[in-house]
């Protein structure tokens, strides 16, 4: 038997009166006050003596348990037990406080038998715990549904304009890039019209909804790669915590909370293009500290598109020793500033690509968001736990924009700002009858006070007679939901749901000659969602699952309200959605996903790109078949692929005025029929690894009618480098649409009459850049 050196005299005396104090935990027990230690890679048993040195700590072990181990180097600063822990865990080694200040070594117990793989989720990259998910809540892995996540290691290193370019790599998600300066991309899946003419995706960025009242998704201008941790993409009707904008499902971008860290990336590529990205977190005594400074400017691959953008971010964390709770703040900020090259007709953009157009020679715009958000987490007891998050957002959008030929230049000015809070109360307890049990209940609240101004300009100057909205309105959405997650036996899980939401808000019309007052909502009524999911998993590995769920939808902008006498009340849409799928993993090195699924909207409504009007579509049908599969058989080479086959139709649309209305069986515009990316991993040397990857999608009807022909089809080659120079540094190497491939945007809006056509934006062509990433962690 060995006793580690007794602390002195007065550390004796103080230890048993802080023990009582903190009552007695053994963790509070040994965790005394952190201390700063700076020891080298040596024998166990030495590190051990020197820790019960340096803090007057007692250690009981017994020879044997630590005889030819060995511990790794120990710098920085930590409490007894923090220190214990790092050096213990990875020689099977625990520790336990035995009284009156003694601490003893031991051998940790087996590891539990490993669980049962029964869910639906589907990861790129290193998987990471995020401290977010080492609370009580319910996550997207707890819902049975098609889930895909992409963590640091494959998002760190992309150069992208935006956060919008981070989601070519995503399984099934579509890219539209319009190449218009601040309007540059959206994100959408499952068959769902990529323009934003039907937002289908909730945005979360560290749990915070973060969708403007359209449901365009801006915020994630706000974002740099460095900081993000993981993006989670959850597909399909089966979510019943969030309901407004979650109509096809859920984006969450998550980023670094907690470390201690420093980092920082300064690129430069093709097009004049640069970048600065900083990092820094700090994390002592429970309180963590995480800042994040960027700045990214570009030239543009065409004329007359240079663009900038800035962003700042703080998060302050504590949680106490006990770690009965944590509570937090957000805050971040962002400007961005573009020009726009503009659009071009079939014609233009045949003779040249890269041009512009004195037409458009004051188009462009600057956009500002901002958020701030508080938030606490409360362990009740050991099986109840609280979530709350209180929030608020900024949307201030002003652009200029000539949409083609003979156009007028508008000015759009919208100015957005949205509150709210969200809390959640889970239930985890032992139920001896049952394998599992969770039951999660929680209610959210969002107000938004939103304006919109539109103006006929030339070359940025109002015209005196030019005003052509004046809007204001609010609106408002609460809603609550209940889920449970159930597991009779370790081969089935089920997840049953429901969520219900009101909608409710005014409209203002402050433009002359309207009539002033305050119009209607739209009759929406308390939208109720039932869900239900379950995951059987007859044999370890196969994993079969399905899902029914319900969404909605509410009109956009003036579409949410009855603005005439002579206007019908419009109610939600209810977009019914199912899917049956398969995940597989017969090894550790090799998985696999395919899922079928459906989606039957009842009252879908368009918004029209190049005004605020929408257009009802009426009843729709989506299906379609998403495939997945990633195989690393060894540590160096990996290969990963996915394909989503997807089809868009309309089953009953509203009566036919006009011979550029949807008809059925006609599908949905700028919905292609396929999305596709794949890639190889290869490690060539230990410091050097690569990334050989492509992404693409089929063509799409550019118009309702479905005769001015299809666009939209490409696939891009993308090679990525990195080099290993230290620990600490990187050197980076990006090479995007190898091939040099010819693609472009395309977009036709049936509003224009008789001077209607396909309007042309054409994507970036082959392009290099080049990195430095540097993290030193302290």
């Amino acid at each position: 038997m060995k006793i580690g050196l007794w602390a002195p005299a007065q550390a004796r005396r103080t230890l048993p009166l802080l023990a009582l104090a903190l009552a007695a935990s053994f963790e509070t027990l040994a965790d005394n006050g952190a201390s700063r230690f700076d020891l080298p890679p040596q024998a166990l048993a030495a590190t051990l003596e020197q820790l019960a040195k340096s803090t007057g700590t007692k250690l009981i072990y017994a020879d044997a348990v630590v005889q030819g181990l060995s511990a790794e180097a120990l710098r920085g600063q930590f409490t007894i037990g923090q220190a214990l822990e790092k050096v213990l865990s990875k020689n099977g080694l625990q520790y336990e406080t035995v009284g009156d200040g003694m601490i003893a070594i031991k051998k940790a117990p087996p590891p539990k038998p490993k669980a049962v793989n029964d869910d639906s989720i589907f990861e790129l990259g290193a998987v990471t715990v995020s401290d977010n998910e080492q609370n009580g809540k319910l996550t997207s892995k707890d819902i049975a549904t098609s889930v895909d996540i992409m963590y640091a290691d494959k998002i760190a290193d992309q150069n992208v304009l935006t956060a919008y370019d981070l989601f070519h790599r995503m399984p099934g998600v579509q890219v539209t890039q319009f190449g218009q300066g601040i309007t540059t991309g959206k994100m959408s899946f499952r068959g769902f019209n990529g323009e934003g003419r039907v937002n289908a995706v909730k945005l979360l960025i560290d749990g915070i909804p973060s969708n403007t009242n359209s449901g365009d998704t801006y915020f994630v201008d706000s974002l740099f790669p460095l900081d993000i941790e993981s993006i989670e993409v959850v597909r399909g009707t089966n979510d019943a915590r969030y309901g407004l904008h979650s109509f096809a499902g859920n984006i969450s971008m998550n980023t670094t909370t907690g470390g201690n860290y420093v980092k920082g990336r300064v690129g430069y590529g093709s097009f004049n293009t640069h970048d600065i990205q900083s990092g820094l977190g700090y994390e002592k005594d429970g309180f963590s500290q995480n800042y994040q400074i960027s700045y990214r400017a570009s030239e543009g691959y065409r004329d007359h598109s240079d663009t900038d953008k800035n962003s700042f971010s703080g998060k302050w964390f504590y949680t106490p020793d006990d770690q009965k709770y944590k509570i937090g703040l957000i805050a971040r900020w962002s400007e961005a500033g573009a020009q726009e090259p503009g659009y071009m007709t079939y014609q233009e953009q045949l003779l040249n690509q890269t041009q512009t157009f004195a037409r458009n020679a004051t188009d462009g715009g600057k956009r500002t968001v901002g958020q701030v958000s508080t938030h606490l987490d409360v362990n009740l007891s050991q099986t109840l736990f609280w979530s709350s998050k209180v929030y608020g957002t900024l949307f201030d959008d002003q652009r200029y924009v000539t949409y083609g030929p003979g156009a007028i230049q508008q000015e759009r000015d919208r100015d957005e700002i949205q509150y709210g809070a969200m809390t959640s109360l889970t239930y985890h307890p032992v139920v001896s009858w049952l394998d599992d049990f969770s039951l999660e209940t929680g209610f959210d609240f969002q107000q938004q006070e939103n304006k919109y101004l539109r103006y006929l300009t030339d070359s940025r100057v109002r015209r005196s007679t030019g005003l052509r909205n004046d809007e204001k309105w609010d609106f408002l959405n609460y809603g609550g939901y209940i889920q449970a997650v159930i597991k009779p036996f370790k081969w089935l899980k089920l997840t049953p749901g429901y969520r219900a939401d009101i909608i409710d808000g005014s409209f203002f019309n402050h433009r002359a000659g309207s009539t002033y007052g305050a119009y209607p909502l739209n009759d929406y009524g308390t939208i109720s969602q039932p869900k239900i999911g379950a995951v059987i998993t007859p044999i370890e590995g196969y994993s079969l699952y399905g899902n029914w769920g319900r969404t909605f939808q509410v009109g956009l902008g003036q579409a949410t309200f009855i603005l005439n006498s002579s206007q019908k009340n419009i109610g939600p849409s209810l977009n019914d959605g199912w899917e049956v799928g398969i995940k597989l993993k017969p090894v550790d090195w090799a998985e696999g996903r395919v899922a079928y699924w459906a989606q039957d909207a009842s009252n879908e409504i368009s918004r029209n790109l190049a005004s605020v009007d929408s257009t009802m579509i009426g009843a729709t049908k989506r299906q379609g078949v998403d495939i997945e599969i990633k195989v690393y058989p060894t540590d160096k080479v990996g290969v990963w692929a996915a394909y989503s086959l997807q089809e868009a139709k309309v089953t009953n649309p509203p009566a036919v005025s006009s011979a550029m209305q949807y008809v059925a069986g006609n599908q949905v515009v700028n919905t292609p029929n396929y999305l596709f990316s794949a890639g190889i991993d290869y490690q060539i040397l230990p410091q050097l690894r690569s990334s050989l990857w492509t992404s693409g999608q089929g063509d799409y009807f550019v118009d309702q009618a479905n005769v001015r022909g299809k666009y939209g089809e490409y696939a891009l080659l993308n090679l990525d480098l990195g080099y290993q120079v230290t620990k600490e540094v990187e050197v980076q190497f990006q090479a995007k649409n190898l091939a040099d491939v010819r693609r472009e945007y395309v977009w036709y809006d049936e509003s224009f009459g008789a001077t209607a056509q396909p309007f042309f934006s054409p994507g970036d062509g082959i392009a290099f850049y080049g990195a430095v990433n540097v993290k030193f962690d302290y």
